[in-house]
Parts: structure tokens; sequence; C-alpha cells
């Protein structure tokens, strides 16, 4: 009896591997607009403050309801659903962006954008809670690294094969028909995604008891009870935000930087982004090597090191051939960031209240996601666009030597 049934709990495991290894591939079809997308703000004549809301709405929302939608999940027996669909209203929005593209004027493409995109934040709040419960779930404790090294080198492989048929073709076609056809043509990747990834099957949860429900402030004194009890997750997540609010800092900017300042074409904009994401593979499959020869900590520490490196190059040599090998050498940190990040989070995360607990580090990410974009494109008026990419890289150093002093007491 155990062993048919230990047979069928690792049939299911390998089944639930191999779909979320093809739902990255429906979803990294789709993400190769993602780039593009500042860039075609850019080209409409939005102003920096508009760039910027465009890494800032998805923060306003997730800081409103994250903890809310953090809270519904775990009442959820089951959030493989919710993340399906939310997955699948995110990409569909690519979608519409391209058809009123179509249809609406130019003077109002802007407006019509943000708008769009301001709706997106919604399923984007209840999709990055669900995405790390249902992975850390798919993958377990010893797993994590594994599914997504792999996850993420499909993404890589998916975005440069993609990257390098727009850019090839972006350029064919006249604005802005050309950016309405890709975000069309990308956006049918959600419904690949959303296929396998409603396929993932995973035990039903029982939800642990959610005190207070209907008493805000005593749901509050609950929350901060929890993370009095869970101090690492607390150090952690703080951690975290300051380095994280570094890099949002500086994503509006850099599609600035190149249209403005290295004045760049979309092709080189897309070769930019391609060889990040080409030799991100390369650190998807080196730094899960690098983990289990020396540790977690380890790739922590190299990995926020070595992101400083990017925009602060990049402002003092803005060249695009230089640019390029810049980002190839940010890809191969990025790969090992994105891991370190999610595991290094989920071993302090108590599993019977991880949705809680992720939707709470969610919030802290969407409080940088409001404030560090505007206030980088708010000081690129006064220090320019290269200034605020040094002042990105300024805080990314900030954050890897509170992550350094950490290391320090913990050898101690």
């Amino acid at each position: 009896m155990n062993t048919s049934l230990n047979a069928e709990q690792l049939r299911n495991q390998k089944d639930n591997f191999r779909y979320v290894q093809i739902d990255a591939v429906g979803v990294s079809i789709s993400n190769v607009a993602a780039p593009f997308l500042p860039v075609f703000l850019t080209r409409l004549g939005a102003t920096n403050f508009q760039v910027g809301l465009l890494s800032s709405m998805p923060g306003v929302t997730g800081l409103i309801l994250a903890i809310f939608v953090g809270r519904f999940l775990q009442s959820r027996r089951n959030i493989v659903p919710w993340y399906s669909l939310s997955r699948l209203m995110v990409i569909l929005c690519y979608a519409l962006t391209g058809i009123l593209t179509l249809l609406v004027n130019e003077d109002f493409a802007i407006i019509a954008t943000l708008a769009i995109w301001a709706f997106a934040t919604l399923p984007q709040t209840a999709l990055a809670v669900a995405f790390s419960v249902v992975m850390n779930a798919v993958a377990g404790p010893a797993g994590r690294y594994t599914l997504l090294s792999r996850r993420w080198a499909i993404f890589g492989l998916t975005g440069v094969i993609g990257t390098f048929i727009v850019t090839r073709l972006i350029d064919l076609i006249d604005f802005p028909l050309n950016y309405a056809i890709m975000f069309l043509v990308l956006s049918l990747g959600g419904f690949l995604s959303f296929y396998f990834s409603r396929k993932i099957l995973l035990p039903d949860q029982v939800p642990p008891p959610i005190t207070n429900a209907g008493k805000p402030l005593k749901g509050l004194q609950n929350i901060l009870d929890l993370l009095k009890e869970n101090p690492a997750f607390l150090s952690f997540s703080l951690k975290r935000f300051v380095y994280f609010s570094a890099i949002v800092l500086g994503t509006p900017i850099m599609p600035l930087f190149l249209v403005r300042d290295v004045q760049a074409s979309d092709s080189q904009i897309g070769t930019i982004n391609m060889t990040l994401t080409l030799v991100m593979l390369v650190g998807y499959y080196l730094w899960p090597r690098v983990s289990r020869r020396f540790g977690g900590r380890s790739v922590l520490l190299a990995t926020t090191l070595g992101m400083t490196f990017y925009p602060a190059l990049s402002a003092a040599t803005p060249r695009v051939e230089l640019i390029i090998i810049y980002a190839g050498i940010a890809g191969l940190f990025q790969g090992g960031l994105d891991l370190v990040f999610f595991d290094e989070l989920m071993k302090t995360v108590p599993p019977e209240y991880s949705a809680t607990f992720v939707a709470i580090s969610q919030s802290m990410q969407y409080l940088s996601m409001i404030l560090a974009p505007l206030l980088g494109t708010w000081l690129a008026g006064y220090i320019g666009l290269g200034g605020a990419l040094w002042l990105s890289a300024g805080l990314r150093l900030l954050g890897f030597l509170l992550f350094l002093k950490r290391d320090v007491k913990q050898r101690v």
C-alpha cells in the first residue's frame, strides 16, 4: 500500500515538474514583450513620470491588497487555480495593449496603456503571492534551486530566441503598428501557460485558523506576533527590501537612458536585453553548483556585489557596444540573485503560514516599487539619467554591505 502510494506521489512530482517547465515556456514567450513596454511609452512621448508609473503602479495595488490577498489564499485548500487564472489575466493585458494601440489615436495611447497596466496590477498581486507558494510546494525544501534554475533557464532560452526574432523584425514595420503586432502575437503564450499550469496537482492543504478575521486591528496584531516569532524572516526581508529598492529605482531609468542618452535603436536595446538573458542561462547552470559547494550565503554575497556594476559601468561609459558587455556581466549575477533570494526567503517562512508570509514579503517589495521608481525618475530631472544609475549602484552596494554584516555575525 505504501509502495503504491509513494510511486503515485513520485509520478505526481515528476508531472508537476514537467508542467511547471511547460508553463515557463508560455510565460517566457509573453515576457519577451516586457522590456519593450517602457520603450513603447517613451517612443510615444511619455514623460519620465509616466514611465515611472509603469513600474510603480503594481506597488500601489500590491501594498494595499497583498496582505489581504495572502490571507485569502491562505484560506484556500488549493492555490493552483488562482495562480493559473491570475497569470493569464496579466498576460492578456499585452494583447489588450496591442488592440488599443490599433484603435486609439497616438495622443491617447499613453493614457490607455497606463490604464490597462493599472488594471493588471490586480491579478499581478495575486500572482506574486501564488507563484512563490506553488513553486515552493512543487519543489520542496531540497528542490528549489533545481526547479527554478531549470524554469528560469527555459525563460532565458525562450526569451533569447523571442528577443532575437523581435529585434530582427520590429524595425521593418512602422511605429506604432510594429509594437501592436508584437504585443498581440506574444500574448498567445498566455494560453499555453494557462493550460499546463492548471494541470499542476498539489495535495489539498488544511488552512490554519484565522483568528479575529473580522477585526482589522486584531488581525494586524496577529501578524505582528507572527513576525516577532520569526525574526529570521524579518531580518532577511528588511535587507532584501533595501536591495530590491536599488534595483527597481533603476528599472525605469535604464530604458530612458538607452533611448535619450545613448540613443540606442530598438534592435540595439533588444540586443542588450537578449545578451543579459543569454548569459543568465550560464548563471542558472553555475550558481546551484556554487551553492552546493560553498553554501547559499556565498551565492548571496557574490551576486549582490556583482549586480552593482551594471548601472555604474553603464553610466560611466554610455556606449552601446560596452553596455552590451555590461549586460552580459549583469546576466551572470542576476541568475544567481533570482535563485538565492527565493531560496533564502522560503527557508525563513513557516510552512503553515506560507501565503501570509509571502504576502508580507511582497508588501515590502511593493513599497519599494511605489517609491523607488518615482524617486529615481524625479531625481533624474536634477542629477541626470546617468546620475540616477549611479544612485542605483550605490544603493545596491549598501544592500550588499547589509548582507555582509549579517554574514559576519553568523560566523562569530
